[in-house]
């Protein structure tokens, strides 16, 4: 007994110090003295269902229109997102339509769109968003302020989903990882940055020779976030309503998969305190279902303890993000944690191409 012991007591001792550490309080970045011309810029493949809602966010932002260069790159669309944005766009000056046929250098795909954006982009300031997205008004305004200092390269925001029960739970994995890496951030850990809600300065990406530089990669944003780095730039990580992005939810368990397995091919590359967060999830399930080593009131109250734990944690993100979410939801995610953890295992180790935006790439070239 006496591995169990020491394992669930140092179990849930780091989820007490994460508790903590979430908590606590930050200090509120000071209001920007002046507010300069920003880029926007939207990587667009077959988004003719999502991206008018995206654009119509980008069209409330509290943020001066003629400031505002609003980019967004169609990368050989098959379906009417180019007739959809040309019709939101024809009286909104900031916003303007690129096609993008041509490859700059190693980039493809994703990567390749928004290299072609870095470069029509005019300005000191590069919002990097999603065509699924819907961001805070105080987006651009709070991402900025978070710069501010001049050493700060790259910030990401906070996302969640949207939709029914399967979209509200998917939210919640997203405040739940994205609140661990401002937390790890915060103490000087680099983590990643996370492409559908991020600002990158001007002068950091150019530093790495841009996306047409780097070998090509199906998580383009995390490989871009430790270039950066690499180059001697500070990054934040932010949790705060102006922050927020509300992304479309994967519709079903087959496309999430989908998204988690492109993920996990860029997990290797995450530091060993977030891998640890993670690989210490899954070892308390494996010891505490593990045949005969715990007596079953023993395992009942070690689960609730857990859940409870998480679900405060989830509350906390939920508080500093501006957002609420019913009591059943948020212990309904713990059964969707465990099944979907599972399935992406699985569904990751399946010998299959990874699909992304209706291509295909073998794991060893993505």
């Amino acid at each position: 007994m006496l591995f169990p012991t020491v394992f669930f007591s140092v179990f849930f001792g780091l989820f007490a110090v994460v508790l903590g550490l979430v908590w606590r309080r930050r200090p509120t970045p000071a209001a920007l003295a002046a507010l300069p011309r920003v880029s926007i810029l939207i990587a667009a493949r077959n988004e003719a269902h999502a991206i008018e809602r995206c654009l119509h966010a980008l069209a409330q932002l509290n943020y001066p229109a003629e400031l505002l260069e609003i980019l967004i790159g169609d990368d050989a669309s098959t379906d009417d997102t180019v007739a959809v944005v040309q019709r939101f766009i024809a009286d909104k000056p900031q916003f303007r339509l690129l096609r993008i046929r041509d490859r700059l250098g190693t980039a493809r795909g994703k990567s390749n769109v928004l290299a072609h954006l870095c470069r029509a982009a005019t300005t000191d300031y590069f919002f990097i968003t999603d065509a699924d997205m819907a961001l805070a008004p105080d987006w651009v305004r709070t991402l900025l302020a978070a710069a501010a200092p001049p050493e700060v390269g790259i910030v990401t925001g906070i996302t969640t989903a949207k939709g029914g029960l399967f979209g509200r739970l998917q939210g919640l994995d997203w405040l739940f990882g994205l609140s661990l890496i401002r937390m790890l951030t915060d103490h000087g850990v680099p983590v990643t940055a996370v492409g559908n809600n991020m600002l990158v300065r001007r002068a950091a990406y150019e530093s790495i020779g841009g996306y047409e530089t780097l070998a090509f990669s199906v998580s383009e944003d995390l490989q871009l976030f430790w270039q950066v780095v690499a180059q001697g730039w500070h990054y934040r990580n932010l949790v705060a309503p102006g922050a927020l992005g509300v992304s479309e939810p994967q519709p079903t368990w087959h496309c999430l998969l989908r998204q988690r397995k492109r993920w996990m091919r860029g997990a290797g590359q995450l530091p060993w305190q977030m891998s640890g967060l993670f690989y210490s999830y899954g070892l308390f399930y494996t010891v505490l279902g593990w045949p005969g080593l715990l007596p079953w009131g023993t395992i009942a109250a070690l689960y609730a303890g857990k859940v409870l734990l998480q679900t405060l944690f989830l509350s906390i993100t939920l508080g500093q993000a501006g957002r609420r979410e019913a009591l059943p939801v948020l212990l309904c995610y713990e059964f969707y944690l465990l099944a979907m953890s599972l399935a992406v295992l699985a569904y990751t180790a399946w010998p299959r191409p990874i699909e992304w935006k209706e291509r295909r790439y073998q794991w060893a070239e993505a």
